[in-house]
């Protein structure tokens, strides 16, 4: 069900490691919990049926992004995403407590239409060092569910390349190639549904 490197051309497609169990990252202030979850590993407070993971890597000057995949209840998976959906909504900058990784200027973005409902975050990630000046990291997250799937995708700009201080954005090519994945999969299926 997740994307390979045959599903899309110009990126390396690499697997991570992924627990179906649910996410115990937090944040401060802890209503922001979801977001720095989207960031990580486990990708929510939900335990998954089953999670994959995958890195995919611009093999051009485009942006590439971490994903998370995972499927759930149909209830858990809705509220997956009305978790970050109201995360976002109501965080404006918090701490990954863990990572001990400062953010600001979160933003929600205009909804991308995206599968059954989806999501889109800006924000900047707040790098600090003891004798100099902070370095901040745009950072982009869009959050997709399909059917009890959810599709959860983030990327950064590298502060010292040539995107550094624009916006980040997740690629659409990636997200609609997902869940386009997602939607074969669904409709090859159903045939098996119905015959039961």
């Amino acid at each position: 069900m997740a994307l390979t490197a045959e599903d899309l051309d110009g990126y390396e497609v690499n697997r991570t490691v992924q627990d179906t169990v649910a996410s115990g990252r937090t944040a401060d202030p802890a209503k922001c919990g979801p977001i720095v979850q989207a960031l990580g590993q486990s990708g929510s407070a939900y335990a998954a049926t089953a999670r994959v993971g995958r890195i995919l890597l611009s093999e051009g000057d485009d942006s590439g992004a971490t994903m998370t995949l995972a499927s759930h209840s149909a209830g858990d998976a809705r509220r997956v995403v009305q978790a970050f959906r109201e995360a976002a909504e109501r965080c404006t900058a918090f701490t990954d407590v863990e990572a001990s990784f400062d953010y600001e200027a979160v933003e929600v973005q205009p909804d991308p239409g995206y599968g059954d409902e989806s999501v889109s975050v800006r924000l900047t990630q707040v790098v600090s060092y003891p004798d100099d000046k902070p370095v901040r990291v745009p950072f982009a997250v869009v959050v997709a569910r399909k059917g009890t799937t959810v599709a959860m995708f983030y990327t950064f700009n590298d502060p010292l390349g040539p995107q550094g201080k624009r916006p980040a954005s997740v690629p659409v090519a990636i997200v609609r190639a997902q869940l386009d994945k997602i939607g074969e999969l669904e409709v090859s299926a159903a045939p098996l549904e119905r015959s039961r």
